[in-house]
């Protein structure tokens, strides 16, 4: 398994929101089905993804499929959200010192999108 998503992987079962510094390319852009607009830089990457480890992080969550290219990689989720199943997919690409460099989240279907919209919102907002 390429080094990226081993430590991804590690960081998700851990729930360790912090090891994402060592993890993020300074330069990386998260992207959102929740929001209109790429989110650019190290900060603003972590922010999202530690609200995200927070929403979705349930006792449920689990990865079911895997595709792993050279530097890219599709990781295919799922879980269930008071009482919702949400089905997604992580497209996270990273450079040659195994910093992520891109983050790509899509979920379907809608429902389940409607329901993780209003959750990570009230979590970001709490962060500040």
């Amino acid at each position: 398994m390429a080094a990226a998503i081993d430590h991804w992987h590690r960081l998700m079962d851990a729930r360790d929101a912090a090891g994402l510094n060592d993890l993020i390319a300074d330069d990386c852009v998260f992207q959102s089905p929740a929001v209109h607009s790429p989110q650019i830089g190290k900060a603003l990457t972590v922010k999202y993804l530690s609200a995200a480890q927070q929403v979705l992080g349930t006792p449920s969550f689990r990865y079911v499929e895997e595709w792993i290219g050279e530097h890219s990689a599709v990781l295919e989720f799922t879980l269930d959200l008071d009482g919702i199943h949400v089905n997604g997919v992580d497209i996270i690409h990273w450079n040659a010192y195994d910093k992520i460099t891109n983050f790509r989240v899509m979920i379907r279907p809608v429902k389940a999108l409607q329901a993780v919209m209003p959750a990570m919102a009230a979590v970001l907002a709490a962060q500040g």
